[in-house]
């Protein structure tokens, strides 16, 4: 994909800059109600009611997190979604015991992982500059590049999902080494964490756990 040069470029540019102006004119912050919904008042959630994820609503949740900024717009996050019981029972295996029920019993299970030729797509993502050269031969670059973006865009998912109305749960009780093995062998993907979602069953949660206060954690200097 060759990039956009002269005046198409500055078109291009208006049009952006235009649109924001436009976004921020008809927006100017989230609702209170909205904020609660995504973060200030959500909760991850262990167990579900068995209504289903409506059609195409993955499809919704996508795009909208794959508009979330990523480091040379990368795009390192490849998503799984787990909905049927042999994809399931394999996940399983991978698995703390204490969190085989709360995967089951999920609608869907998301696996956030990273492709780590991410960068092979660079001409296509970031065609005004060619930077395949600062990944080619770098592994750890590669690397830290591909998980830090990864999880970056795995947080939008979370995020994405509660937004259109959906519950979320993240969980870590795994072994990212069978989920590779079982899911991404002779593939370059490597698996980041995952992510039940679906419909909650409130009756599960248990009161929300502290926070720290801002002077706590945070300083301006």
């Amino acid at each position: 994909m060759n990039a956009p040069v002269g005046a198409e470029l500055d078109r291009l540019r208006a049009k952006a800059q235009s649109d924001h102006r436009a976004l921020r004119g008809r927006i100017d912050r989230l609702s209170d109600d909205a904020i609660d919904l995504i973060l200030r008042d959500a909760r991850s959630h262990y167990a579900w009611t068995d209504t289903p994820i409506p059609e195409g609503m993955l499809e919704e949740i996508y795009e909208i997190v794959i508009n979330g900024p990523t480091s040379m717009n990368t795009l390192p996050a490849r998503f799984i979604f787990v909905k049927s019981k042999e994809g399931k029972e394999r996940l399983a295996k991978s698995l703390k015991p204490q969190n085989v029920s709360k995967m089951m019993g999920a609608p869907v299970t998301a696996i956030i992982a990273q492709d780590m030729n991410f960068w092979h797509e660079l001409p296509f993502l970031f065609p005004h500059e060619d930077r395949r050269h600062l990944f080619d031969g770098n592994d750890a670059y590669c690397e830290d590049t591909a998980y830090r973006n990864a999880t970056l865009q795995g947080a939008y998912f979370m995020i994405a999902a509660r937004a259109v109305g959906l519950d979320v749960g993240a969980m870590s009780g795994f072994s990212n080494a069978i989920v590779d093995e079982e899911f991404f062998a002779g593939t370059t993907l490597k698996s980041n964490f995952l992510c039940n979602i679906g419909y909650a069953d409130e009756t599960a949660l248990f009161q929300k756990l502290p926070r720290f206060e801002f002077d706590q954690v945070c300083s301006v200097i």
